[in-house]
């Protein structure tokens, strides 16, 4: 199941839980997992006023769209690290990418306006997806941007040097134990994200995207961002993936133990590849990160229950009478499983 949080980076389907319009970084082995981040711009602290907030997530989006660069990037999720060599392209109103891994497992991510091309050469395969519009965070509506001020302090403090370049960080720390910490590095002049951290509530580092070296306003040749392969090789296989397609709608199921701050901002059935019956899918946001509750029927291939978590990302499945729930969300564990043990049907 592909989960819609910040379905974008700049830096997914990554989420954090949801759409940023900015590079999306693929970490794991023989799967792909976006690992969704936000863009910081500056401006006057969220202090100064509840519509302060809509306006940042705006401008923060345009920030990440609307630039051209180049750089390494690393990747942390608990105690793995991965690097990567990332090229965004904007121009003539449209975004191209391309991310290369420089360790690990090899592995090639091309974006262009119609598809997403993930390119496994030691596998010997590629997975094509259509290309789904990205954005740092999900569209707020006047409830869920007092939200955000109720439920995360916000300040806006030095935060040194990240590439060479000198940042300011903008700090979003949760007022009670239902969301994770947020920490945004930005280059001041241009907005784009250098550097991002989502913390427990220790402080301790869950995730991590980071700049080593960047180009911002890069004059960067449209051949960059060609894949190395101009056809794929006879021997391949191609696999074609995507999230399915949705049709929004009421659907039977409500969440009976939301977490305070969360709202729902899509509801309906999605159909995914290879299935004949749609899911219900249900999306909650609190105006930073987005959790997705998928319900289906229970067979007895899907028997396993219970919590599994990559980095920030954590993913808890139950049992409701003839039905699975699955709730994931780049939350900690207890909020995904106070979701997931709280979903029945409408009264």
């Amino acid at each position: 199941m592909m989960h819609e949080r910040r379905i974008a980076a700049p830096a997914g389907a990554r989420r954090s839980a949801v759409a940023r319009s900015a590079p999306a970084v693929v970490a794991g082995t023989g799967r792909t997992h976006v690992l969704a981040l936000a863009v910081l711009l500056l401006a006057a602290p969220l202090a100064h006023g509840q519509g302060y907030a809509a306006q940042w997530m705006s401008k923060v989006t345009q920030a990440a769209r609307t630039l051209s660069y180049t750089g390494t990037v690393m990747v942390r999720q608990g105690a793995n690290f991965e690097t990567f060599r990332l090229a965004h392209l904007y121009e003539n109103g449209e975004e191209a990418e391309k991310l290369l891994s420089l360790d690990g497992p090899a592995r090639e991510i091309v974006r262009t306006p119609q598809e997403v091309r993930y390119y496994f050469p030691d596998a010997k395969v590629v997975r094509i997806e259509p290309r789904t519009i990205r954005n740092v965070f999900p569209s707020l509506s006047p409830e869920q941007t007092a939200n955000l001020a109720q439920y995360y302090e916000f300040k806006l403090v030095p935060g040194g040097r990240v590439a060479g370049r000198v940042t300011e960080m903008a700090v979003f720390d949760p007022k009670d134990g239902m969301r994770y910490g947020h920490r945004f590095w930005a280059d001041p002049t241009t907005g784009l994200l250098l550097k991002s951290r989502l913390v427990n509530e220790k402080g301790d580092v869950i995730e991590e995207f980071a700049f080593t070296d960047v180009t911002i306003n890069a004059k960067l040749d449209r051949d960059m961002l060609k894949p190395s392969w101009t056809s794929v090789p006879s021997d391949w296989k191609v696999k074609q993936g995507g999230p399915g397609e949705v049709v929004l709608k009421e659907t039977d199921w409500i969440v009976n133990k939301l977490p305070a701050g969360f709202t729902k901002i899509m509801e309906g059935f999605r159909t995914f590849p290879g299935r004949t019956e749609p899911s219900v899918h249900l999306v909650y946001s609190d105006g930073l990160v987005s959790i997705s509750v998928f319900v289906e029927p229970f067979t007895v291939t899907q028997s396993q229950v219970g919590l599994t978590q990559t980095g920030g990302l954590a993913q808890y499945t139950a049992r409701s009478d003839a039905y699975r729930v699955v709730v994931v969300g780049e939350a900690p564990p207890a909020t995904v499983r106070q979701i997931a043990q709280s979903v029945g049907r409408k009264q």
